[in-house]
């Protein structure tokens, strides 16, 4: 697979048959060190944002039936939908723009002001970052290439596209997440002028949501995004963006598999204060189908993992 980074995953127990009547343990991969308790397992997912996937190690059947029976994670999620007055994207917009904006700012960004799994987050998210660029840069300069970067947070991936020479059009539902995402960018591409470099052009960004987003561009880009959208929705936001494209696509979504479900679905039973939107994870044979339905194909893929952060990145091109 082109442009990815893999990972090894090690193999920890993970239950005690009940009543401990056989000293074999079971197994599950996993890729952090196992947790012995469900109190172990409700910390580290309560640092945790419900668009990440928590990761699970440890503990017994008894305390695992503990913890499944804490929370109804969709009973929650339709109270926070409520309460914003709309569904997903309303959610979504009233997070990014409040509690989420000040959390997501930090990993990000550089500061210390973060834990373990935040910063493992961050790390993924750059390595995301990085071998999308990859792709992008392996068809040669970007040099006055258009570039829409759709959910383009704080700028992480529109700030290096315009360094090699991008025209980049950026946006996010967040106003809060576009006016942070200008700001860095200006301090990034100026550095202190008031002129910007020869060759460079600072991005324009602007508050939509994807469904908003027209005109069209060379490449369209769109990471870490889907998460918001089930498939149903997802599958119409694919033609959306790819209708926006004229040679490349780029998407990167949370893996669907068994375990990685297994993960999320345990992630979500701790909600606490901040975990305010849904997490969707999607099978890379479905956005592979969307696709092709609207006449695209996978030409490159990759997957990036961390402890704390999974991420099938894709490019796609006219079939």
């Amino acid at each position: 697979m082109a442009s990815s980074v893999f990972f090894a995953p090690l193999h920890y127990p993970l239950l005690k048959p009940p009543n401990n009547r056989s000293r074999k343990p079971l197994y599950i991969t996993a890729a952090v060190p196992p947790l012995s308790t469900a109190a172990d397992l409700s910390a580290v997912a309560n640092t945790l944002d419900s668009t990440t996937i928590a990761v699970i190690g440890g503990g017994s059947v008894a305390a695992l039936a503990a913890v499944l029976s804490l929370a109804d994670p969709e009973k929650r999620r339709q109270m926070q939908a409520e309460e914003v007055g709309g569904g997903d994207k309303e959610v979504v917009r009233e997070y990014f723009n409040n509690d989420g904006f000040q959390r997501w700012r930090r990993i990000y960004g550089e500061t210390d002001d973060v834990n373990k799994v935040q910063l493992d987050i961050r790390i993924g998210h750059s390595k995301t970052v990085e071998n999308a660029m990859k792709m992008l840069l392996d068809e040669g300069p970007l040099n006055g290439v258009t570039v829409c970067d759709a959910g383009c947070g704080t700028g992480s991936m529109s700030i290096p596209l315009a360094k090699e020479g991008a025209v980049v059009a950026a946006s996010d539902i967040s106003a809060a997440m576009v006016a942070e995402a200008e700001k860095l960018a200006r301090e990034e591409l100026l550095q202190g002028n008031d002129d910007i470099s020869p060759g460079l052009v600072l991005p324009t960004f602007q508050a939509k949501d994807l469904e908003s987003l027209d005109g069209k561009y060379d490449t369209v880009i769109c990471l870490d995004v889907l998460i918001h959208y089930p498939q149903s929705k997802a599958d119409a936001m694919i033609a959306h963006l790819a209708s926006l494209a004229e040679n490349r696509l780029i998407l990167s979504f949370a893996p669907k598999t068994l375990y990685y479900n297994l993960l999320k679905r345990v992630g979500e039973l701790f909600p606490g204060p901040s975990k305010a939107t849904r997490a969707y994870l999607h099978s890379e044979a479905d956005v592979e189908r969307a696709l092709q339905k609207v006449g695209w194909r996978i030409r490159k893929r990759g997957l990036i993992t961390t402890q704390f952060y999974f991420s099938r990145l894709v490019e796609a091109v006219p079939a």
